[in-house]
């Protein structure tokens, strides 16, 4: 028999989500670091911080809970005013934040820091946190949008507040949209595939869902989701009603928009083969769930999510 809502929360709700007292344990430490950095770009640089948004995944709550080979990532979109767009560069801002957190923590050993393609990034052991600073200069005074630079030279619009936006507009006319978004993620991390990212993950669902409706059970839905990428094969470019006109022109393998910049494609970075790696899985769990779901067989569930896979206690 097919696996109900119900049986589907409960393992959402304890294997997958986050708990809220790991989330007020991280997000004081988070807050503690925006304080104290903030203090430091206004000591030692002449940045301007006009506000820190907290973006991705654990702003959002569709971030998985610490396991075995999985951080808990948060970032941190640092807007910052008064700056030249044309006058800044990748080394003018996530080098010198990434010299600053260095100061924030001398006890932290070098391998705790780190400089993304984005971001400069700070691990703590403790906790399995990990923290990406994203500086983000403003468009114009107090926009939403404003430009990130990466490690190869490129400029970025974006917008972080867009982005939460885009899921609250969907998480409130569908109540399981997260724990789709969960389940995704975990089928992605359990079969570790290469190229696709938590944030394009999210983004395939909700465009499977925006099709799709809120009609049917979450089991129908995420059998949906591993479908749409099988019968498409990821070939045909994904774009939302958010998405501005113009819209930029790609070669990419693998196309979807950004909601919140229309001529970015997140999925850039994914490779032919890595495409094929994505739709030969999704095929593959799609069958496996297909049959799970008919003999309500738990061991075929757990080749889909993983070993921790479990619904038994649900009532």
């Amino acid at each position: 028999m097919p696996l109900n809502n119900s049986r589907l929360r409960y393992y959402d709700h304890n294997v997958l989500r986050l708990p809220r007292d790991k989330r007020t344990t991280y997000t004081a430490q988070v807050n503690r670091l925006i304080d104290r950095l903030t203090e430091k770009l206004h000591e030692h640089t002449e940045f301007k911080v006009s506000r820190v948004i907290k973006a991705g995944s654990f702003a959002k709550h569709t971030i998985l809970r610490k396991a075995e080979g999985r951080e808990i990532d948060v970032d941190l979109a640092f807007y910052l005013a008064d700056r030249a767009v044309d006058h800044s560069t990748y080394e003018s801002l996530s080098e010198e934040i990434h010299e600053l957190l260095v100061s924030l923590y001398p006890s932290k050993g070098i391998d705790d820091f780190q400089i993304q393609k984005k971001a400069a990034t700070v691990r703590f052991v403790g906790t399995g946190l990990s923290v990406d600073v994203v500086p983000v200069i403003e468009r114009a005074p107090g926009s939403d949008d404003g430009y990130q630079f990466t490690t190869d030279g490129q400029k970025i619009l974006t917008c972080a507040p867009c982005q939460l936006q885009f899921l609250k507009t969907r998480k409130d006319r569908d109540a399981d949209f997260r724990t789709l978004i969960r389940l995704a993620k975990q089928w992605r991390h359990h079969h570790g595939l290469p190229g696709l990212k938590g944030y394009s993950t999210e983004l395939l669902m909700a465009s499977m869902l925006d099709q799709e409706g809120t009609a049917e059970s979450i089991e129908n839905r995420f059998r949906r989701f591993l479908l749409s990428i099988a019968q498409d094969g990821l070939k045909q470019a994904i774009a939302f009603p958010e998405n501005s006109r113009p819209v930029g022109q790609f070669t990419d393998p693998v196309v979807v928009l950004d909601p919140s910049n229309s001529a970015n494609n997140v999925t850039a970075r994914i490779s032919e083969q890595e495409r094929q790696t994505i739709v030969q899985q999704a095929q593959a769990s799609y069958e496996d769930a297909t049959i799970a779901s008919v003999e309500d067989d738990a061991a075929l569930w757990k080749e889909v999510f993983g070993p921790r896979f479990r619904v038994e206690d649900a009532s």
